[in-house]
């Protein structure tokens, strides 16, 4: 604010000062019978010229600053409105403020770190010669943190600080909310168990191995849903990680891990709106003051208009991640100009550090980025659409069909052999069969044609039940989940799946790739033919499947 606008006379600081905030704020007008209407000016000069002219579009687009000021701050006063008139439910006997606090101060850090301000605390660490990954520390925690655990770990008596790494990216065709949508739902594509681990601990008093010595530590995802706002475009959430230790040692010392995160952006129709995933360790206790160290990822769309995709474009990545193509999409399955939607993602990473051991979290941390980069560049490629001309884009391995005609292949063989509909009469068009076959509630999964059968695909409760995700269900055979009952029915069976064309197998049990006993009530295997009518696989579904 300028001295003219009743601001303070003070020098411009070229770091802070990073906008002109023209007359704004808030008229609110009492209604007759009660309740009131709110009007918001927002009324901002960005400068767009003193920004790289690849983000200018931000600066410039009325539509992002709405999305960004004038609708949140909608959003939040219809928020406190309803939980104050007793509308909003929410488990966990937590008070609607707390949780409020809670994701204010997980934004609050990201922004933080990110930022990386002088002003803050940070500053900059020596690279190793590259330049993708910044690394900067900040020897003052207790202002990020709060004085609770800078105190409790001794981090400023113990000469610690906290380390940030922190890249960004320019995506191409890539949809900004369903890329965060996959990195919620599918966290071990990208992240790494261990560094999970040191994560925690460190947030603990003095307990400070570099991953490494942590031994290898596995286990599953759980979203355990704590709240979130009116119009659902912002979760608050737990994240269990269940410890599963890969030797008996390890065993014993496993423990479950919990991170507090925060999903927003997710409406792929927001015009200009980011997306983000913030996440923290966070104790079993869930104190509400509670210290924080938020980590995550930030995709901000570089054009204000809409992003049209449909929500079908998770559905190839069966196929895409598997393959690396996505061949059979046409231009009709992303809007009007799929080709020219470009993003920036910020990934930033927080931890804890004692100066004796720094050098060496700091390395491991550029570790880290990079290889969350390389995950999060593979994920990018698979969820991109193809170009229109077959001729450009990558093509799939010979002999690997795509997720539509995969799922058309199964269909028709289970029709042709058990002279029933899989998924019902409803299903017409390839979209619709890929569509209603990933969403089936009985796990569907197909198997090699081979001496040793692996799994190929899986939809969603299929990857469920396994435990798994569509990159690793290739590692899992179909022996290792049948107990010693079940191998035993199915080698009876394999002569009548080859000459009928399917068998039906009994209730029985089997077992996740995280060892998990699974209870089903039938199940049919039967042979998936091609379109020359010869093998490709070996279809199963399993009914009303249960974790025992």
């Amino acid at each position: 604010l300028t001295a003219t606008q009743g601001g303070p006379n003070m020098p411009s600081v070229q770091h802070f000062v990073r906008a002109q905030m023209l007359p704004s704020g808030y008229l609110i007008r009492p209604c007759e019978g009660g309740g009131c209407i709110i009007h918001i000016v927002d009324h901002m000069d960005l400068e767009p010229w003193s920004v790289p002219e690849v983000i200018r579009p931000l600066y410039e687009s009325s539509a992002v600053l709405a999305q960004k000021m004038t609708i949140t701050a909608l959003r939040h006063l219809r928020q406190v409105a309803q939980e104050v008139s007793g509308e909003v439910v929410l488990g966990w006997g937590r008070q609607p403020a707390a949780l409020r606090a809670f994701s204010q101060r997980l934004c609050r850090g990201f922004n933080e770190a990110v930022n990386g301000f002088v002003d803050d605390g940070w500053s900059l660490l020596g690279s190793d010669g590259a330049e993708d990954v910044i690394i900067a520390i900040n020897s003052s925690p207790s202002k990020l943190l709060g004085s609770q655990l800078a105190s409790s770990d001794g981090l400023s008596a113990l000469n610690g600080g906290i380390l940030c790494a922190k890249a960004s990216m320019l995506l191409q065709n890539v949809p900004p909310a369903l890329l965060v949508r996959f990195l919620r739902e599918h966290r071990s594509e990208w992240a790494d168990c261990n560094i999970d681990a040191y994560s925690s601990a460190t947030t603990k008093a003095n307990a400070y191995n570099v991953p490494g010595s942590l031994g290898g530590i596995t286990g599953s995802q759980v979203i355990l849903p704590l709240a979130h706002t009116v119009e659902h475009e912002e979760f608050l959430e737990v994240i269990k990680l269940e410890g599963h230790g890969l030797t008996h040692e390890e065993a014993l010392l496993s423990k479950d891990m919990f991170l507090l995160q925060l999903c927003s952006g997710i409406d792929e129709h927001a015009a200009g709106f980011c997306s983000q995933l913030v996440f923290a360790p966070i104790d079993a206790s869930f104190a509400d003051d509670a210290p924080l160290l938020p980590s995550g990822f930030r995709v901000i769309p570089l054009e204000s208009g809409s992003d049209a995709s449909p929500p079908n474009r998770t559905l190839d990545l069966a196929s895409a991640l598997e393959i690396g193509s996505a061949g059979t999409r046409t231009s009709s399955d992303c809007g009007d100009s799929p080709y020219n939607l470009r993003s920036v993602l910020t990934i930033a990473f927080q931890f804890t550090y004692q100066n004796h051991v720094r050098d060496n979290v700091a390395a491991m941390a550029r570790q880290y980025v990079r290889h969350v980069i390389a995950s999060v560049q593979r994920v990018s490629i698979a969820l991109a659409p193809s170009l229109q001309s077959p001729h450009l884009g990558p093509r799939p391995p010979p002999g690997t069909p795509e997720a539509l005609t995969l799922a058309r292949w199964i269909c028709q063989s289970y029709r042709m052999h058990l002279g029933l509909e899989l998924l019902g009469a409803n299903s017409e068009t390839n979209e619709s069969v890929l569509k209603l076959l990933w969403h089936h509630s009985d796990g569907i999964m197909c198997c090699s044609w081979k001496t040793l059968p692996v799994f190929t695909f899986a939809n969603q409760a299929g990857l469920d039940m396994l435990e798994t995700t569509l990159v690793a269900l290739q590692d899992i055979s179909l022996e290792k989940i049948l107990d010693e009952n079940g191998r035993k029915r199915l080698c009876s069976d394999f002569t009548q799946i080859m000459q009928q064309g399917y068998a039906y197998l009994p209730a029985g049990m089997c077992v996740s790739s995280m060892g998990r006993p699974v209870s089903y009530d039938r199940a049919i295997a039967w042979k998936v033919l091609n379109d020359e009518e010869s093998t490709h696989c070996i279809a199963f579904v399993f009914v009303n499947w249960s974790f025992v």
